[in-house]
């Protein structure tokens, strides 16, 4: 199984979540924060905290960070607002 470390994780996550911007950083030896704003305007859409990671870890734990993430972004963001449908 392929390991990766946070960073390359992170990178997963912004490729994953592009257009929009993401960023995050551990905010203890096992959770991290995570950040989703507009790449234009810098705008936090969503801050969360407590994400459970690792400094290194495999993909299939990646995938239930990013599905996290996504979790809470759909409970305050109606989808149509993130959706560039005109």
């Amino acid at each position: 199984m392929n390991k990766m470390t946070f960073p390359n994780a992170c990178q997963v996550m912004r490729w994953h979540f592009h257009p929009l911007g993401f960023e995050a950083s551990m905010d203890a030896p096992s959770s991290m924060v995570a950040r989703l704003f507009d790449r234009g305007t810098g705008e936090t859409l969503i801050a969360i905290a407590g994400i459970p990671c690792a400094t290194v870890m495999n993909a299939a734990d990646v995938e239930r960070m990013i599905e996290a993430v996504e979790a809470e972004l759909e409970a305050f963001i109606p989808p149509q607002t993130l959706c560039a449908c005109n």
